[in-house]
């Protein structure tokens, strides 16, 4: 039997090769003894290998008899990105198992997304590009009508966890007034970072463009519905980056339809949309494939996190750089899972 701690390997929608580089693979096998196996398949694993898994990379479904079957688990490490409720938390808590994410190598790539989807928005970018292909492009000050700068002026940040810190800090350059909406954080928090904690209807009535990146909830599905879109400036920009059940789609769709705000989006509720789904068509509307995070370099942020996570627990330490899920808050959680990309 070998003396590596044991590790049962099920990451879908990853695998291995997406989530390390080829000299991160070869210290996970080095240091740990795998066994690779399929979400569906768990169940059907030798009881000793069940018995003897310190860890399990991967978040599949798991009753309350595998949880009790893996009787020397110590940690369960999600490479999909979201807490899913299809597990017993309470159970895990109970034993001291950590449930763990690591969604925040996503940060940084949405969030230079999320950003240059804004100065699109702003300034015509993709419309522009469109026009002048189609030889109707329109020179100078004659196609700057409805464009705002970014530098200097109100934005509102919607959530403020991983990724809206990011977007902040790449906002600092623009020397805006970003105000901040997270009913999950002290004002002193926010304020910590340099920016100002405010109500969602200030945000909505104020800012010139009002980013989202807040995990949907059961307390926030549809928190962006007609009458939140209603309650934006004329003309302000709305970036959705984290999840598409935090909007009413539709309403966002005839928000943007109708010219009063401008909108872009990375996520959508079925994905892939249709082919006649009329998003596709829908003007003042900037689309992108769930693409903003998926980027080979940083799903391969996930094996040094989880190499890291695992050698401190290993040592009997608590992980440091992976997300832990929270007793009180990760019943709340209401994101699908994605699929590979």
């Amino acid at each position: 039997m070998s003396e590596r701690p044991l590790v049962i390997v099920a990451p879908h929608p990853r695998d291995l090769d997406m989530i390390f580089t080829p000299d991160a693979l070869v210290r996970f096998r080095e240091r740990y003894e795998l066994v690779e196996t399929t979400a569906g398949e768990i169940d059907a694993l030798p009881a000793d290998s069940l018995a003897r898994a310190r860890y399990l990379v991967g978040q599949p479904d798991i009753s309350d008899s595998l949880l009790a079957a893996m009787s020397g688990l110590r940690a369960i490490v999600n490479v999909e990105g979201n807490f899913t409720d299809n597990m017993p938390y309470q159970a895990c808590f109970e034993r001291g198992i950590h449930v763990l994410i690591t969604s925040s190598v996503f940060a940084e790539p949405v969030a230079e997304m999320g950003l240059g989807m804004a100065l699109s928005l702003h300034r015509q970018i993709a419309e522009s590009d469109a026009a002048f292909r189609r030889g109707a492009e329109v020179w100078g000050l004659d196609g700057n009508g409805s464009a705002r700068l970014l530098s200097g002026s109100k934005i509102g940040i919607v959530g403020f966890g991983d990724l809206g810190r990011a977007l902040h800090r790449l906002l600092l350059g623009f020397r805006a007034d970003v105000h901040v909406y997270d009913p999950w954080l002290p004002a002193s928090v926010i304020a910590d970072h340099g920016a100002a904690a405010a109500p969602l209807e200030d945000v909505l009535a104020n800012c010139d463009t009002v980013f989202v990146t807040a995990s949907v909830t059961g307390d926030n599905q549809h928190l962006f519905d007609a009458s939140a879109f209603a309650a934006m400036k004329p003309g302000a920009a709305f970036v959705l980056l984290s999840r598409a059940g935090i909007v009413d789609f539709d309403a966002m769709r005839e928000a943007a339809r109708s010219g009063r705000i401008k909108v872009a989006t990375d996520v959508f509720p079925e994905e892939p949309p249709t082919t006649d789904d009329p998003v596709r068509s829908t003007p003042n509307l900037l689309l992108s494939a769930h693409r903003a995070g998926a980027l080979d370099v940083v799903f391969q942020r996930m094996g040094d996190i989880l190499l890291d996570d695992l050698a401190l627990m290993d040592r009997g330490l608590p992980p440091v750089r992976a997300r832990r899920a929270e007793r009180e808050t990760v019943r709340r959680m209401r994101s699908k899972p994605v699929s590979k990309s």
